[in-house]
């Protein structure tokens, strides 16, 4: 293929000389369609709370909500993730996940009803609603049930589909999920739903941030979820876990964390060529963030470059908490 590259018939730097070259030639390109915002919602109104492992995060109540939501719209961010912070109602059931008149669902209602236009998502775990801090359903040893599991989720799903949701995203990687979900929503009509499914999600270190952020740290304590979530060490199970959900009826896939995981989404995009999407989480923005205030990186150039990287590695979107900043400039650019 290469056999006639040679130098100096053939200088690489000639194309890199000028910027109308290098953009020309330039192989991918990150858009602000490309973005999905995760936030962080508060029960009661007129509140906001930073999150003090994630400079520049904050939680809010869904009167502070609104705003938030109409600047991604206007910066052209086509979809919203709600995670929710439960401050009343947490047990080992973890029944207010599908409470109709619960948090996530009333939210849900409120911002289709503002901005029909706007992508929402909501996710499909149990540990911001129960007692233990786990995705699930525990025995008595404290093991987490699957297929108990599963039967809340699906009343979760229902829920929220009720509720409008656009994208459920079940992240809890229990067995069988999707199959269950998808025939739920099927049978009760809600053929619209889509399901983003968590197919490769880690039993990751890079996860903390984010537990603080929704209140399940000091739930789950020293307790891990290594019986449910992936080993760090493995690629050729992610396959087996994405090929399982799309036939069970996934529409897109997620991979989770990000950075860390660039292998896992080229791997999974070459070989399924299905809507692949990554989770820069907690703990990547938490690193980079410390870093610009320390001043030892550039802020705007790490972050633009960190969300071309998800691109060029095979990734349709990326789930970031940069969403805004990246959108802002994006559109100064």
């Amino acid at each position: 293929m290469f056999a006639n590259r040679y130098f100096p018939a053939t200088r690489l730097r000639r194309m890199r000389r000028d910027d109308f070259s290098r953009r020309l030639m330039r192989e991918n390109v990150l858009t602000s369609n490309d973005l999905i915002y995760p936030v962080f919602v508060l029960e009661g109104n007129n509140r906001e709370q930073p999150v003090a492992s994630m400079p520049g995060v904050v939680r809010q109540s869904l009167d502070k909500l609104l705003f938030t939501a109409e600047e991604a719209l206007k910066l052209g961010v086509p979809m919203l993730s709600i995670f929710p912070v439960i401050e009343t109602g947490k047990d080992n059931s973890g029944a207010e996940a599908y409470n109709p008149d619960g948090l996530v669902p009333t939210v849900v209602r409120e911002l289709k009803a503002r901005f029909p236009e706007l992508g929402i998502m909501t996710d499909g775990a149990l540990d911001p609603y129960t007692v233990h801090g786990q995705d699930g359903l525990l025995d008595a040893a404290g093991y987490v049930l699957n297929d108990e599991t599963v039967a809340v989720l699906i009343k979760q799903a229902l829920c929220h589909a009720e509720a409008g949701v656009d994208v459920f995203g079940p992240s809890d990687m229990m067995d069988g999920r999707i199959g269950a979900i998808r025939n739920a929503l099927e049978e009760e009509g809600y053929i619209h739903t889509r399901i983003l499914a968590y197919s490769a999600k880690y039993a990751s270190a890079f996860y903390g941030p984010f537990r603080d952020a929704v209140g399940s740290a000091a739930n789950l304590g020293k307790a891990d979820k290594y019986s449910y979530q992936m080993d760090p060490a493995n690629l050729d199970e992610a396959i087996q876990e994405v090929a399982m959900d799309l036939e069970e009826g996934a529409d897109m896939v997620m991979i989770k964390p990000g950075m860390p995981y660039l292998d896992v989404i080229r791997r999974i995009k070459d070989t399924f060529k299905v809507p692949t999407y990554a989770y820069q989480v907690s703990g990547e923005y938490a690193m980079l963030k410390a870093a610009f205030q320390n001043g030892w990186l550039d802020e705007e150039k790490c972050m633009m470059e960190s969300l071309l990287a998800f691109k060029r590695a095979g990734a349709d979107g990326i789930l970031t908490y940069f969403a805004l900043d990246a959108a802002r400039v994006l559109r100064r650019n």
